[in-house]
């Protein structure tokens, strides 16, 4: 072999592997798409809601910054306390019946904060209080076995080759959803603020509302029993361990079996999950920081688009993950997870040099590269940790450490706010990103420190 040739093998191999990987994934069964495409309309709502929930509880319910960001850390971190209990509900009635029952269930839930903004507020004994209340833990419950049963989907509709773009490509789509959400809300507020006083933000929830339910019928017809049972059938190995293990008696919730077969009785496992709070952080921080500081930090032509930046993100995710999955498709989760974290955390720093669209944009482009790294292989870690018959469990007890989070996050994010970016009087939000960044970097010095040990864990991955 030339020289010339050598030095292209490594561009050719890592094409070579894109291709392939594409090529397996194109071949999936229709199955997949029948979680794809919720998972991408659920993103638009999830999201959607999300980003302005913060400023609507805040300003639309008078709650203000600190108990506004307590009620959405309570909102985010129930979601996954509630997948704590109920992710193994696909595991035991079906994924087809639990995934359109936990969509329903979303769209129902978000009727009533729909119209919780004609209702007066003003403090959380409200009517628009309590209805928007009634509305999040409705959304609660749905989504807690909503994530749940569709990560088991694709483990269960996906082969070992194509597992990781599946994951990479189902976690892309959920975050373009995101980007979409973005892209409508500003036009959505506009149009709406007449007919939903006063900013329009419930016709955006409106609007997210109607499609939740649309996303009900569209995934019935797309994941009909035929195409599960040939999903399952081109498994047939997988199909009938998941089976066999739905039919086995299972332990009661906090019996004595149930804490011995706990998978946080493994004390890599445990620690491995819980060291990764610290960098996820940042995730709690782009709905309850990141678009109250670009509405209030930035000069006006960001400022108003303060969803539209806030998104940024999710866009590059969609682009960037599925890419990133073909070319790491063979390198071991571990490595991918300590450095996708570090590169992830890092870029906080540059918010320390005060409100700057390039600093901004660059921070949000920089995470987004690091977030494609570590986090579809997280999911993909879980999945495949997980015995037969229990991964809707195990993902669920995976976000344990993310209902830490966001509950924690939560608790400080809108004094944070409130002291360093107040909607009037002077601000110092370098001060506040400093204090954010140092703590992001936790996770990957500890991951760095502390590899060696974990590995010797993973051989049963």
């Amino acid at each position: 072999m030339s020289e010339t040739a050598q030095t292209r093998t490594p561009l050719l191999q890592a094409l070579d592997e894109i291709v392939g990987t594409l090529r397996s994934f194109i071949r999936s069964p229709r199955a997949m798409w029948g979680v794809n495409v919720p998972y991408f309309l659920e993103g638009i709502a999830y999201f959607g809601v999300l980003t302005l929930l913060m400023k609507y509880l805040s300003e639309n319910v008078a709650l203000g910054d600190i108990t506004a960001g307590v009620v959405v850390s309570f909102f985010t971190g129930g979601i996954t306390f509630a997948m704590f209990f109920l992710g193994e509900m696909g595991d035991r009635f079906g994924l087809r019946r639990v995934l359109l029952a936990s969509i329903l269930l979303m769209g129902v839930g978000r009727i009533f904060i729909t119209f919780a903004g004609y209702l007066p507020g003003g403090s959380l004994f409200s009517p628009a209080f309590l209805m928007t209340a009634t509305s999040l833990l409705i959304v609660v419950i749905g989504f807690g076995m909503f994530q749940p049963v569709l990560f088991s989907a694709v483990k269960q509709f996906s082969t070992r080759e194509t597992s990781a773009m599946a994951f990479a490509v189902v976690y892309g789509l959920n975050n373009l959803g995101a980007f979409v959400a973005g892209l409508l809300s500003p036009k959505v507020r506009g149009i709406a603020s007449s007919a939903f006083p006063p900013n329009g933000i419930n016709g955006v929830f409106a609007l997210y509302t109607v499609l939740t339910l649309a996303s009900v019928a569209i995934t019935g017809a797309i994941l009909t029993r035929a195409t599960v049972r040939a999903a399952l059938a081109a498994r047939p190995e997988t199909a009938a361990r998941e089976e066999a293990a739905r039919g086995e008696n299972r332990p009661r919730v906090f019996s004595c079996r149930w804490f011995a077969e706990h998978p946080l009785r493994d004390p890599r496992f445990a620690y491995f999950i819980f060291i990764l709070i610290p960098v996820q952080t940042l995730f709690a921080h782009n709905w309850l920081t990141l678009p109250l500081y670009i509405n209030r930090a930035f000069v006006p032509w960001v400022a108003d688009r303060f969803e539209l930046f806030s998104n940024l993100g999710p866009l590059l995710v969609f682009l960037l993950a599925p890419l990133v999955a073909a070319l790491t498709a063979k390198r071991d989760p571990l490595d991918m997870m300590v450095w996708g974290t570090l590169v992830m955390a890092a870029p906080t720093f540059l918010l320390v040099l005060g409100p700057s669209p390039a600093a901004l944009i660059t921070f949000i482009v920089l995470m987004t590269v690091g977030e494609s790294m570590w986090q579809p292989r997280f999911y993909h870690y879980l999945t495949e940790l997980a015995p037969p018959g229990k991964t809707g469990a195990y993902v669920g007890i995976g976000q344990l450490p993310w209902f830490l989070t966001k509950f924690l996050t939560g608790m400080y994010a809108g004094w944070f706010l409130q002291r360093f970016c107040p909607a009037e009087g002077v601000r110092h939000s370098e001060q506040m990103w400093l204090i954010y960044a140092l703590i992001a970097m936790v996770s990957p010095v500890a991951l760095l420190l502390t590899r060696s040990w974990l590995r010797g864990g993973t051989a049963r991955s």
